[in-house]
């Protein structure tokens, strides 16, 4: 999958997860998406090179890191709790919508129990089950 690819099945991916918005608070160049006010994901251009961040456990984050030559720490983002991730051979769209829920369930977590849109502990698992 490509750059462009990769940006598109993220952002149309995000977009379909309750509450999410999408903001453009650092600019035309960076895309930000927030559910509740809090960041899950952003894509912008790495000189030239399309990619998305997203929130991620730190452990599964070093994980990803090691087995994936397509995610690199978090780019202007806390490197323990945020992934990079660029478009590329076996980087596959059901792997990007895994990675972009799994970064929109980490923020949901943490919101007060009244504004989460969704219960972050079983949302998306029916999808995750069916894998």
């Amino acid at each position: 999958m490509n750059g462009s690819i990769l940006q598109k099945t993220a952002a149309d991916c995000a977009e379909e997860l309750p509450g999410a918005r999408l903001e453009h608070p650092f600019g035309p160049d960076w895309e930000v998406f927030k559910v509740r006010g809090k960041v899950f994901m952003l894509m912008t251009e790495i000189p030239g090179r399309p990619v998305v961040i997203l929130k991620a456990d730190p452990g599964e984050a070093l994980a990803l890191l090691e087995h994936n030559s397509h995610i690199t720490p978090g780019y202007h983002m806390n490197k323990k709790h945020w992934i990079t991730l660029e478009g590329g051979e076996g980087v596959t769209e059901e792997f990007v919508r895994e990675l972009v829920t799994d970064s929109y369930r980490l923020v949901v977590a943490h919101l007060p129990k009244a504004e989460q849109p969704v219960d972050p502990h079983t949302y998306g698992s029916a999808t995750r089950a069916a894998r």
